[in-house]
């Protein structure tokens, strides 16, 4: 047995990784699954991806699990879906939520999703969001597959002396994977800024000046624990308003989720063939 102790991710004496195996445990059980192959966390307007990966086997609430919490912000679900990948005899882990960095509860929390479907076996973890878009070009609901990314949060997942290598951490072949199933996507550079306030117009300018095509609140930290679990990433983000400054209107939560809703069949139906490819 594991003493509840043990799962207190803001303990300093907590190891994040022994969290994560009894996560797992409790998914394995829950779900009669022994393994996964896939994981996906579904940001702001990626929701009904799930429902078109294929048949969901269990849903799991966060609160159940070790070192998970409810969702924060609203247009996520907290909950975790064991779906059987249409067509294939392979499970996908579906996160309806993540713990976002602005939440306060640490880096361990923000990347224990991760951590978890390393250890429940998936060796790829598809991280999509909702984010703000520099080109204008890119209207609300467009999907745009990261390339890149700018960790502006001043923190790293890794701890101790761990020395990873970050370069193509957004794997090529996945991208290639994603482009045979829709051609006609974009890709840019990401940059996570710290929130829950949205980025200033000199901020994104700055961003733009920095290299970044996309701006948000999520992604990268994850993105970097996935990479040191030797998993494959595919980052893909839907533009769901033009960054501040970039268009005269004013930013607000309703507006994504909103954005969310309209592109949800698009989004869900590109995930799902791509997720179905792998």
């Amino acid at each position: 047995m594991i003493a509840p102790s043990e799962h207190d991710l803001s303990d300093p004496a907590t190891d994040p990784a022994v969290v994560a195996r009894a996560a797992a445990a409790v998914l394995a059980e829950r779900t009669g699954a022994e393994r996964h192959d896939v994981a996906l966390v579904l940001g702001s307007g990626w929701g009904p991806t799930a429902d078109l990966l294929g048949r969901t086997v269990a849903t799991v609430d966060n609160t159940e699990l070790p070192g998970f919490t409810a969702a924060a912000v609203a247009g996520h679900q907290g909950q975790v879906r064991s779906v059987e990948i249409e067509g294939t005899d392979r499970r996908a882990l579906v996160y309806g939520t993540r713990t976002h960095f602005y939440e306060g509860r640490g880096v361990r929390s923000v990347v224990h999703g991760v951590r978890t479907a390393a250890a429940a076996g998936c060796s790829t973890i598809v991280l999509t969001n909702g984010c703000g878009g520099l080109n204008p070009d890119w209207t609300p609901g467009t999907p745009v597959l990261i390339r890149d990314h700018i960790n502006l949060t001043g923190q790293s997942p890794i701890e101790g002396a761990t020395f990873v290598d970050l370069t193509d951490l957004y794997t090529p072949r996945l991208r290639e994977l994603a482009r045979e199933v829709d051609p006609d996507l974009d890709e840019g550079v990401y940059v996570q800024f710290r929130g829950p306030h949205y980025e200033t117009p000199a901020e994104v300018q700055m961003a733009k000046v920095i290299g970044g095509d996309l701006v948000g609140m999520s992604t990268t930290l994850e993105a970097i624990a996935a990479r040191q679990e030797g998993m494959a990433v595919l980052g893909v983000s839907l533009v769901t308003n033009a960054a501040a400054g970039i268009s005269a209107a004013p930013l607000s939560h309703e507006e994504v989720i909103e954005a969310g809703r309209a592109a949800a069949d698009r989004c869900g139906r590109l995930l799902a063939e791509i997720v179905g490819r792998l």
